[in-house]
C-alpha cells in the first residue's frame, strides 16, 4: 500500500532516537513521495533527521507536560489532538512502545496504527505490534522488521544508513573550545556517565585509565551532559594531568557528535554517545555490566568493541542495586589493553 501522510512517533531517549536512524532512512527509501513527520521531545529533535529524509518535526515537551496542573494536561492533549487531526496521518508508526506514545498515537486521529515487536505499559492495545524474524536480535533489527513488513528490502549491513545532521557548524564550534582548553594535538574520549547509576563505570576506573592513555601523548577529553560534571570534575582531578581536558556540560548534543567524530578513539559505558560513535563507525570501547549488548550495544560497525562484566549477575537489568560491582569487575587495565588497538583502526 502507498502512504501519503505518515506519522513515525520515537519521543526519547538520545540512544532511541538514534536507534531508530535507519529505520526511518528506509522508510523514507520506501514511501519516496510521501510526508514523514517525526514525533519527539524537544531536547532530543537534534538528530531527528533532516529533509528529505523527515519533512517535518512534531514537539512534545515532556518536561513542561510533567509541570502542568491537570487541567492544563487536558487542555494540552485537546491542542495535540486538534493539531494532530490536522494533518491527516494515513499510518502512525510507534516505535515508542510505552503509555506515553500510546496515548498520542490514539488521539492522532489515523486508525492505522502500527509498532515495534515491544509494545509495552499497555500501547499493544493501540498499536498493531508488528513481530518479524529479528525478535530477539539487536533494537535496531527490531525496529528495522517494521519497515520489511511495509515491504522494504533490508538484507544485508551495507543496507542500514544512519542519516545523521550536517555538523560543520557545530564542528567549528568544538575546535574553538577545545584549542581554547589547550589542546594541540590528537584526542579521545571518554563519556562517564549513563541513565542508570548501575550502568557507569567507577569515576576512579576512568581517572586510572586517562593516566596510561595521556602517558602515550594522547589528550583525553571528557564529554557529556550537565549531569556529568561532576563525574568529569572528579576525573580530572584524580588524573592529575593538563592532558585531561573536562568538557562535560559544555557542548551541545550536536557539538557533542562533532567531537566524538573527529576523536581517535571513544570511551564509555551504555549511553546515549555511545551510538554517536557507532553510528559514525569510530573506533570504540563499551563497557557493560546489568544490560545487553547483544540487544542494545553498539551497532553495525567492526571497530566496536564490548567488554562485558564477569560478574555472574551481568544482564540482570537492576537499575538499582545492594550488591553492586559488575561494572567495578571492568579492569582499567583491561580497556586500555583494548584501547591500544583501537588506535591501528
Amino acid at each position: 500500500m502507498e502512504y501519503k501522510n505518515i506519522l513515525l512517533i520515537k519521543m526519547s531517549s538520545l540512544g532511541d532516537i538514534l536507534h531508530t536512524l535507519p529505520f526511518a532512512a528506509a522508510l523514507r527509501e520506501l514511501y519516496p513521495n510521501a510526508k514523514i513527520s517525526w514525533l519527539v521531545h524537544p531536547q532530543f529533535a537534534g538528530f531527528v533527521p533532516d529533509p528529505p529524509v523527515i519533512d517535518e518535526v512534531i514537539y512534545f515537551d515532556k518536561v513542561k507536560f510533567k509541570k502542568m496542573g491537570f487541567s492544563e494536561k487536558l487542555t494540552c492533549y485537546s491542542e495535540m489532538k486538534e493539531l494532530l487531526h490536522s494533518k491527516h496521518f494515513d499510518l502512525v508508526i510507534d516505535m515508542q512502545g510505552l503509555f506515553k506514545s500510546a496515548v498520542l498515537a490514539a488521539i492522532s486521529g489515523c486508525s492505522n496504527r502500527i509498532g515495534y515487536c515491544e509494545m509495552r505499559e499497555g500501547s499493544g492495545f493501540i498499536s498493531k505490534a508488528i513481530t518479524g524474524s529479528h525478535a530477539k536480535d539487536h533494537v535496531i533489527e527490531r525496529y528495522l522488521d517494521v519497515a520489511r513488513h511495509l515491504g522494504a528490502k533490508i538484507e544485508s549491513l551495507e543496507d542500514i544508513k544512519f542519516p545523521m545532521p550536517d555538523l560543520t557548524k557545530e564542528n567549528a564550534s568544538v575546535k574553538t573550545k577545545l584549542t581554547d582548553k589547550g589542546l594541540s594535538g590528537d584526542y579521545m574520549v571518554i563519556v562517564p556517565g549513563a541513565r542508570w547509576k548501575t550502568k557507569e563505570w567507577p569515576v576512579e576506573h576512568y581517572a586510572a585509565l586517562a593516566k596510561k592513555i595521556v602517558a602515550t601523548g594522547m589528550y583525553v577529553v571528557l564529554a557529556g551532559g550537565p549531569d556529568d560534571a561532576s563525574k568529569g570534575a572528579k576525573i580530572k582531578e584524580l588524573s592529575e594531568s593538563d592532558m585531561v581536558i573536562d568538557m562535560t556540560g559544555q557542548t551541545s548534543l550536536r557539538e557533542l557528535a562533532a567531537l566524538i567524530k573527529d576523536c581517535k578513539v571513544y570511551i564509555s559505558a551504555d549511553t546515549g554517545p555511545l551510538h554517536f560513535a557507532a553510528a559514525l563507525k569510530k573506533p570504540l570501547v563499551a563497557m557493560y555490566g546489568p544490560t545487553l549488548a547483544d540487544r542494545t550495544g553498539p551497532y553495525g560497525s567492526n571497530k566496536s568493541t564490548v567488554l562485558l562484566s564477569p560478574a555472574k549477575c551481568r544482564g540482570c537489568l537492576k537499575k538499582a542495586c545492594n550488591d553492586w560491582h559488575c561494572m567495578h569487575d571492568i579492569s582499567p587495565e583491561e580497556v586500555f589493553a583494548i584501547y591500544l588497538k583501537k588506535l591501528e583502526c
